[in-house]
């Protein structure tokens, strides 16, 4: 999943989706300032509890020092995309 994450944020929350370079992005807000991997894990913890899966089941694949990330999901994929596709229909 891509993601692009504004740290130093007032609030976490995911906020809908964005049009970047790369393609659709997940537009994430976190508190977290982005040094030493604080940001980074603060999304990881953030997309878990928002997709309902544990946080030990999400890895950040790339994108460690940008501001868009690709995000890696691993579980039944049948049931993390249908928690996705509720998640994302609210911001429709």
């Amino acid at each position: 999943m891509r993601v692009r994450i504004t740290p130093k944020s007032s609030k976490d929350m995911i906020d809908g989706i964005e049009t970047t370079a790369e393609g659709p992005a997940l537009k994430a807000r976190v508190r977290a300032v982005p040094a030493d991997g604080e940001a980074n894990q603060a999304l990881l913890t953030l997309l878990a509890g928002w997709l309902g899966v544990p946080k030990s089941s999400l890895r950040l694949a790339h994108g460690g020092k940008s501001r868009v990330k690709s995000v890696e999901i691993t579980g039944n994929s049948e049931s993390i995309e249908t928690r996705l596709a509720e998640r994302l229909a609210g911001f429709s």
